[in-house]
């Protein structure tokens, strides 16, 4: 597992930036993090490593499902907050997404963690008492 702690949004971005630059096509990122953890400021980094202006990045929570296109890989940025299960995603047809010929981001992927397969590296976010932010990635090399 890697740790490290962000002391602000461009930190933060910073970090998915780093992360994104070594992903390869049909990697799934789970983005674990309360409201305003910052999941979607971490997204941006990721979609940023491939060519894709930061601020074409919003959380998808009403439309579930988001493309964006650079000049690296195309990223598919799920939001699955308001899903009560993995079945209302599969109705949706956003589940096509996890392992296309890309990179597939979801926010809230705890609410869709039977779809999500086994190499999917999960990214938690949590608030810490002074303002900072503690990001854990932890892949599937980890729990070997």
């Amino acid at each position: 597992m890697t740790e490290l702690v962000s002391h602000c949004v461009e930190e933060t971005i910073e970090a998915g930036n780093i992360l994104g630059s070594r992903l390869r096509t049909g990697a799934v990122v789970g983005l674990v993090g309360d409201l305003g953890a910052g999941k979607t400021h971490f997204a941006k980094g990721i979609a940023q490593s491939q060519g894709v202006d930061p601020d074409q990045v919003s959380s998808p929570t009403f439309t579930i499902a988001q493309e964006y296109r650079g000049s690296g890989l195309p990223i598919f940025h799920l939001d699955c907050y308001r899903l009560e299960n993995a079945e209302e995603l599969e109705r949706s047809g956003a589940h096509t997404y996890l392992g296309a010929d890309g990179i597939c981001l979801i926010e809230w992927p705890q609410h869709v963690e039977s779809l999500l397969p086994a190499d999917t590296i999960l990214v938690s976010i949590r608030h810490q008492p002074e303002g900072s932010r503690l990001i854990q990635i932890l892949t599937a090399e980890d729990d070997d």
